[in-house]
């Protein structure tokens, strides 16, 4: 029984000893820096509720034109806010410029969502003749 323990011993004292730290290294497959793909990657990930203040901000607009659409190249993050702590919710405030056909702007909206993919606000800051 002491034979089995003492070579399971040496045998666990070897496996760590050779055991190498390995660090990972993020790997970004992507036509952009990281920084960039992490962008676009987020306001993708918040396509839904934008879609959606969008369509609240021009419903009662007469002149806007149906089909409205935003691209996550046009749009910018004004602030990401940390609402209970780290790793805890945070509200993010795009500006948005919804366009129509080939890509004609139409007008400058600011939207707050949250990470949980929530529509918080909306502000119409412009609209194009």
């Amino acid at each position: 029984m002491k034979k089995i323990v003492v070579t399971f011993m040496i045998g666990m004292i070897v496996f760590v000893m050779s055991n190498t730290t390995a660090n990972a290294k993020t790997i970004n497959e992507a036509e952009t820096d990281l920084c960039d793909t992490l962008k676009l990657a987020l306001m993708n990930s918040l396509r839904e509720p934008v879609d959606k203040a969008i369509v609240e901000i021009y419903k009662d607009d007469t002149n806007a034109p149906k089909g409205l659409r935003w691209d996550t190249n046009g749009a910018e993050i004004l602030k990401i806010k940390q609402v209970y702590g780290i790793g805890g919710l945070y509200e993010i405030t795009l500006k948005i410029e919804p366009f129509y056909n080939a890509h004609i702007s139409y007008g400058i909206d600011e939207i707050v969502v949250n990470s949980n993919r929530e529509l918080i606000r909306y502000k119409h800051l412009k609209t194009y003749p």
